[in-house]
């Protein structure tokens, strides 16, 4: 078992490094800062993710009544923004492609600085499991290098050798999806007695509703155009699962209640917000920009 469990910590370190280095090859300055000069909705988009979002996932989890790994799952999902899978659902809906993948590459890098000190201010304040203290340094540092140093790296190829970065965008892209179909495989057959115990109980429940509104709130709180909005809704609705993974290893070594809870709490939440996304799609006209090519993503 320790063995699986050492192999999963290093294919989770794979997946945070490849998804983060896929998303600075896929990302132009020029893209960034025009999506970036528009401060109004910079302003709402990180007040939701970083602020909004957890308070909600924590609301959920005490209205719900989520038993301890479940909750925690519940805090780190809500405190860790910026899930790449996010920017795919946008082209799903035919919505605003450019500016939500500029988001969601902002509120990756922002989340991987603020994740530390969000979850642990929640789960302190929640007293969950007779009280819970991350080791917010050591968590900050860590999905910070497993972070901005790819996407840092990623960015400096696409800038400064723009054909490179492009002929290796695709496979960073496949990396990160066949180790974060690995790291989802791991935990549910890893922890099936805990997932399977969760079956029938509201934590399901909750991830779902979680994901719906969050998909609400990230709409509603946006400017522009409807596709914009809708587009801010999915980036909303998906959140990183890297961070999460790495506070379960660093702060609660790996425990097989909270890997089985995250990975339900993942899966249910993409059942609300890719539904969300194909109805959207089916309904409008395909736009221009929807149409631009964007490679599948993990959350």
């Amino acid at each position: 078992m320790n063995a699986l469990h050492l192999l999963l910590n290093a294919v989770t370190v794979i997946f945070i490094a490849a998804t983060m280095f896929a998303a600075g090859l896929g990302a132009t300055l020029r893209a960034l800062r025009t999506a970036f000069s528009d401060v109004p909705l910079l302003v709402l988009v990180l007040l939701v993710n970083l602020i909004l979002i957890p308070l909600l996932g924590w609301g959920l989890a005490v209205l719900s009544g989520l038993a301890t790994a479940p909750f925690i799952a519940l805090i780190l999902t809500a405190s860790s923004p910026g899930g790449p899978f996010g920017a795919k659902l946008g082209m799903v809906q035919g919505g605003d492609v450019t500016t939500g993948a500029a988001m969601q590459v902002l509120l990756a890098a922002v989340g991987s600085i603020t994740f530390g000190f969000t979850a642990d201010a929640l789960l302190t304040a929640a007293d969950v499991g007779g009280g819970i203290s991350l080791d917010v340094g050591a968590l900050v540092r860590t999905v910070a290098i497993l972070q901005l140093v790819p996407f840092a790296i990623g960015l400096i190829l696409r800038h400064y050798a723009t054909e490179t970065a492009l002929s290796w965008h695709p496979a960073a892209v496949k990396v990160s999806n066949v180790t974060f179909l690995i790291v989802l495989a791991g935990m549910l057959l890893g922890n099936w007695s805990d997932v399977v115990a969760l079956l029938g109980t509201r934590s399901l429940v909750a991830g779902f509703l979680f994901s719906a509104l969050s998909f609400g709130l990230g709409t509603l709180l946006a400017t522009g155009p409807v596709r914009r909005r809708t587009t801010m809704g999915s980036i909303t609705a998906v959140r990183n699962a890297g961070p999460a993974l790495a506070a379960i290893g660093i702060a609660f070594n790996d425990q097989p209640a909270i890997l089985g809870a995250l990975a339900a709490i993942l899966l249910s939440g993409l059942a609300a917000a890719i539904p969300i996304a194909a109805t959207l799609g089916r309904r409008r006209p395909r736009s221009p920009e929807a149409t631009t090519e964007m490679p599948d993503a993990a959350p």
